[in-house]
């Protein structure tokens, strides 16, 4: 069975190619343009591993997404990835603190190094 990846990333494009790429990895992906999609896919398709950007459309950004994920004891558990271009050491902290697996900055990673990222965070939840 593949493990069920939910990226929440309002850029199209950007969106695409991480789905290609997870699907040549044999991933099965879900995918949401913004905070308030992505929190129902999360209940309803309940993922291995959430992508996560935190600039989103809407009232609601990455940074609420993912504290509403870690305060839900069901989803609390599932691993969450920021990919994001905040790159500040306070967006860092911030993200980590609320309870972040890891925390990529888009422009200092390719695509092999979030996909291997995945696979890590996936096969240690799996241990």
């Amino acid at each position: 069975m593949s493990q069920k990846i939910l990226i929440i990333e309002d850029d199209k494009y950007l969106r695409s190619i991480i789905i290609k790429k997870l699907n040549l990895e044999n991933f099965q992906v879900v995918e949401a343009q913004d905070g308030e999609e992505g929190l129902n896919l999360i209940v309803k398709e309940n993922p291995d591993l959430v992508l996560l950007d935190l600039i989103l459309p809407g009232p609601i950004n990455g940074f609420e997404v993912l504290s509403r994920i870690k305060k839900l004891p069901e989803l609390s558990s599932i691993p969450v990835i920021i990919l994001s271009n905040l790159g500040q050491k306070e967006d860092i902290d911030k993200g980590l603190s609320l309870g972040a697996s890891d925390y990529l900055v888009k422009a200092y990673f390719t695509l092999e190094e979030i996909v291997d990222k995945v696979k890590k965070i996936i096969n240690n939840k799996n241990k």
